[in-house]
């Protein structure tokens, strides 16, 4: 398909630079196919049954945006900027730079007080860092030195601050890895996650480290020349036998945000541990989720072409049109929707 086919106009105003207090006060815009309804996020356990599973993804964001500058080549000493974006192992990590074009494979360099050596050099300003530090110590020191990741469309409009490191991040957030927040999932408060367990409707939690590769714009003018990057998941055994008994018990799988929807596709509801660059577009068949949460997403970004997948490109259209004539607040801060599948 052509990607000029998931754009449209979004007034800047609509994107939110922060989110609303509460949590749960956002709107939540409900998209079926015979039409839309208007509510409020925390009416949720209204628009679920008792039998349903919510399943969340428990990942961590961790501060993964490092300043610092090139050392020990003689010369200049430019400013670098890293962003994490996906763990290779105690102490490598792939991350997108700039400027790439003052890098080279060897060079060295500091931020704050870690040091980290350029292994070797992609494409896109991706390089491969190997620090000095490993495990433990350097997640701390990654902690100390790093700031939350926050997306280009709202660090564009105003700084980082020590709100966004809670406002970034969801509530039941456990495995440390992901650069981005699990979005769809900042609505959940534990006054509504108890409510929706009073009211018979299950969670089950699943990991997908988010990556930076998310905040990446579509290139390509086919959606079959785009490259997704790839982010390591997982999903138990256990899990997979829980979700599996929900259904045969005629409960609905509702994936909280695009991260855990593309990981029930990838894993099939089998147990799963790996990495996955699963690129989702109209015309694929889902059966890993029944409803999905999500938040409303950038025009022409692989995230829009996933919810157009699931519940048909002109009744995501109109569903935006709606939310823009309405006021709903958009992006990682914004408000809510529930997508029902397409028929």
């Amino acid at each position: 398909m052509r990607v000029s086919d998931f754009d449209f106009d979004l007034p800047p105003e609509r994107i939110a630079l922060r989110p609303v207090s509460p949590r749960d006060a956002s709107k939540l815009l409900v998209v079926r196919q015979e039409g839309r309804e208007d509510r409020i996020f925390r009416e949720l356990p209204d628009l679920l049954r008792a039998g349903d599973v919510l399943v969340f993804n428990n990942t961590r964001v961790i501060p993964a945006a490092l300043s610092g500058h090139r050392f020990g080549r003689g010369g200049t000493t430019p400013k670098i900027e890293a962003l994490l974006h996906l763990r290779l192992d105690g102490h490598r990590w792939k991350a997108f730079v700039k400027p790439a074009k003052k890098l080279e494979a060897g060079d060295r360099l500091r931020f704050g007080a870690l040091d980290a050596t350029v292994e070797a050099k992609g494409e896109a300003g991706e390089v491969t860092l190997a620090f000095d530090l490993n495990g433990p110590a350097l997640d701390e020191a990654i902690a100390a030195v790093g700031e939350v990741p926050l997306p280009p469309y709202i660090a564009g409009k105003r700084g980082t601050d020590a709100q966004d490191r809670q406002d970034y991040q969801t509530v039941y957030a456990e495995k440390e890895g992901a650069v981005a927040a699990p979005t769809a999932g900042l609505h959940f408060t534990p006054d509504l996650m108890k409510r929706l367990q009073d009211s018979g409707i299950s969670q089950e939690f699943v990991t997908l480290h988010v990556g930076a590769g998310t905040f990446l714009p579509v290139k390509a003018d086919d959606t079959n020349d785009h490259k997704m990057h790839a982010e390591w998941g997982e999903v138990t055994a256990a899990t997979c036998e829980r979700l599996k008994a929900a259904r045969a018990r005629g409960g609905r799988i509702v994936a909280v945000g695009t991260t855990s929807l593309r990981l029930l596709v990838a894993s099939g509801l089998e147990p799963f541990s790996g990495t996955t660059d699963i690129f989702i577009t109209p015309g694929y068949r889902f059966r890993g989720a029944d409803l999905l949460i999500t938040n409303f997403h950038l025009p022409k970004s692989t995230l829009f072409m996933l919810v157009s997948a699931f519940s048909g490109l002109e009744t995501m259209r109109a569903a935006y049109a709606h939310a823009i004539a309405n006021d709903y607040r958009f992006y990682s801060y914004g408000d809510s929707s529930l997508l029902f599948p397409v028929s």
